[in-house]
């Protein structure tokens, strides 16, 4: 079967060919961005008279028709096509005329078609998972509002710190999403510009209206430059980026969640929903889910080195290398938006177990700071002096297996006699986390704020 192209071939194509330069199997998930772009395409064909008003409603027609019979399952896609826009434009032919179909593609090359149906597939994508990500941050914020009594200790180098609130915890990967979704929004209104018209690296000699197309297309202005809008590729790597790093806060947080619902830990039990269990070990309660999301972090990041390499040292304009750039974001897309959807609802249905925090709060010494910085406060020693002794404190409260909290005035005067009664009070935990106080603490009052600005984050975006 001769191809759309063949005309300065005097032979067939190898079926290894056929096989090796194919990218239908993975471009069809592009048909609705395809056709979309040929409808815009045609119509602007038709209103700047470079083909009829009747031939431009013929084919928009029978574009309607093939999405039709594609989101229908009576489309047959073909190998020896090679892509969606051959396949499309065949199968238009087969329903309007080849006279007619074969209008569609003046003005336009495969270079500016396959530019504009990826870039309408990143975007569309980029808007999706933003939005996903803004339902996981309000899941976070509704578990702080609950939970901001709910002491926990804080870790530095995952040893005991300071006392914080479960709240206080959650609301640093709330912001940590919040900069993941401002991304998405940044680079979506950077790259929100349409590259139809630029034919294959040089533009058009029709006088075709590329604002018009870009309007009826949803993006604010056409691309600047021919040739940097077919060989660019800029779009789909900061997604793959935005998606990395987003990929690197979910798993800190499942590498979180994993620790938590270990049994040494004992802060979280994982739903029954979001659980496995062992092939052998009858008792085990797995946290799959968890360990999936940080495993698939490596899949995303190796998305993201596949497009960087595969552009690295390509030169301008379009060169077929860049077939290879669908698959990875195809790829990290899917897994993106079923890792965000999963954890959301595993958050959701999570318990958390609010004794064994406050008990684990009760190990480790959490308030040594305060007691340090009451010495350095309240009786005028300065802080090298006042850590010191608060070090021997520790020591002391380690050597009768006691928590530094837990520790009587009388004993604490045995190392410093400048302690007075006030330092009871000022070693309590919930009072340690009450005393800080400024922006961004861990005071109720602090915290209450930051769900506050999400909660008007969320507002805003989803108003």
């Amino acid at each position: 079967m001769k191809k759309l192209w063949q005309g300065r071939f005097n032979e067939e194509s190898s079926e290894l060919l056929e096989e090796f330069n194919a990218s239908i199997n993975f471009d069809k998930n592009l048909y609705e961005e395809d056709i979309k772009g040929s409808i815009a395409h045609a119509k602007m064909l038709g209103k700047c008279n470079i083909i009829s008003e009747h031939e431009s409603k013929e084919i928009i027609n029978g574009l309607k028709q093939i999405l039709f019979e594609i989101e229908n399952d009576r489309f047959i896609f073909k190998t020896e096509d090679e892509d969606i826009h051959m396949s499309v434009e065949k199968r238009l032919s087969q329903i309007i005329g080849k006279e007619i179909g074969g209008k569609l593609h003046t003005a336009r090359s495969r270079n500016d078609q396959v530019a504009l149906d990826f870039r309408l597939f990143v975007l569309k994508q980029n808007k999706e998972i933003a939005n996903l990500i803004l339902s996981l941050v309000s899941t976070l914020k509704d578990i702080a509002k609950e939970n901001l009594d709910t002491l926990m200790p804080g870790y530095t180098h995952l040893q005991h710190a300071q006392p914080v609130s479960l709240a206080y915890h959650l609301m640093a990967y709330a912001f940590m999403f919040i900069r993941d979704y401002e991304r998405l929004v940044s680079s979506y209104e950077r790259n929100n510009l349409c590259p139809l018209g630029s034919a294959a690296l040089a533009g058009t000699p029709h006088p075709i209206n590329r604002e018009l197309t870009a309007l009826e297309l949803g993006f604010s202005k056409p691309t600047f430059n021919a040739m940097d809008s077919v060989s660019d590729r800029d779009f789909a790597l900061e997604f793959l980026f935005n998606i990395s790093v987003l990929f690197t806060h979910t798993s800190r947080l499942c590498e979180e969640l994993i620790l938590w619902s270990s049994q040494e830990y004992g802060f979280i039990t994982i739903s029954d929903q979001f659980s496995t269990g062992s092939s052998i070990m009858p008792q085990k309660k797995n946290p799959d889910v968890a360990e999936l999301i940080r495993g698939k972090t490596g899949r995303v990041y190796g998305n993201l080195i596949s497009l960087l390499t595969i552009m690295k040292s390509l030169p301008m304009a379009y060169n077929k290398d860049m077939q290879e750039d669908k698959e990875g974001v195809l790829d990290s897309t899917k897994t993106t938006k079923d890792s965000l959807i999963i954890l959301t609802q595993m958050l959701k249905t999570t318990k958390f177990n609010k004794d064994n925090m406050i008990n684990a709060c009760k190990k480790g010494h959490l308030t040594a700071t305060d007691l340090a910085d009451y010495l350095v406060r309240e009786k005028g020693i300065n802080f090298r002096e006042a850590h010191y002794i608060t070090g021997r404190c520790v020591a002391l409260a380690e050597s009768k297996n006691l928590d530094l909290s837990e520790l009587s005035l009388d004993e604490l005067k045995t190392i410093h006699s400048d302690f007075d009664k006030n330092v009871i009070d000022i070693l309590n935990l919930v009072n340690s986390k009450e005393a800080r106080k400024s922006y961004g603490g861990t005071s109720n009052r602090s915290v209450e704020k930051q769900i506050l600005i999400i909660e008007n984050f969320l507002k805003d975006k989803l108003s």
